[in-house]
């Protein structure tokens, strides 16, 4: 039977912004990658097959547990 596991957001803050699902098990590895522009959002959550998430550029990740930001911003 299938347990509901926590959502969160990921809000893109530029262009080009990836979200990597890795894999839960003795080798951790890369299974999904989605790739969102500037006010893009996916809405995902952790699963059996899914353990952690790697964020590459600028987003906002919103929890339960509160909001942070990954990236660093760019100076002018």
């Amino acid at each position: 039977m299938f347990k509901m596991a926590t959502f969160f957001v990921v809000k893109a803050l530029e262009n080009g912004v990836q979200v990597i699902g890795l894999t839960r098990g003795q080798d951790t590895r890369f299974h999904h990658t989605e790739k969102l522009d500037k006010g893009e959002i996916i809405i995902a959550q952790f699963t059996d097959h899914t353990s952690a998430v790697k964020i590459r550029g600028r987003a906002e990740v919103m929890t339960k547990h509160g909001n942070i930001e990954s990236g660093v911003e760019k100076q002018a």
